[in-house]
């Protein structure tokens, strides 16, 4: 028989610190965006600035980790539901990421960013274990 390992698994519960844990890293990424739209005298609603580099840096930093974090919560939230331990460590490792990645891009110079790149490993690991959830679910695996 299988031993259930969900979310009523007090093992769920690292995997809502890493929820949290997520939060705290978009906050960061939004005021980093408001501290530099005061230095730089970038006004709502404009997006980039076509004089300050460094802010189009910051704001991409930001603007990135928005386009791919919902994607990451479904991923992040389907293994984490058989996976809990697991899930939470690849997800502590793609919140890092983007705290490298920005840091990285921040200093002005894009390619900078990639010091980041290790958040794949987070990433395309959430996916892998989503992928197992959904065979055992449909009883492949």
């Amino acid at each position: 028989s299988d031993i259930y390992t969900g979310p009523t698994s007090s093992n769920f519960g690292y995997a809502i610190f890493t929820y949290l844990y997520s939060f705290v890293m978009l906050m960061y990424l939004g005021v980093q965006v408001g501290g530099a739209r005061k230095k730089f005298g970038v006004k709502y609603p404009t997006m980039y600035s076509d004089k300050e580099q460094v802010f189009n840096c910051i704001q991409r930093a930001h603007q990135n980790t928005l386009e791919v974090y919902p994607q990451w919560l479904v991923f992040q939230t389907i293994a984490a539901l058989e996976y809990p331990i697991a899930a939470s460590v690849l997800g502590v490792i793609w919140v890092t990421s983007k705290f490298s990645y920005a840091w990285g891009y921040y200093s002005g110079d894009p390619a900078k960013r990639m010091r980041g790149a290790y958040g794949y490993i987070g990433l395309f690991g959430v996916i892998l274990l989503s992928i197992s959830v959904a065979l055992k679910l449909l009883g492949v695996l």
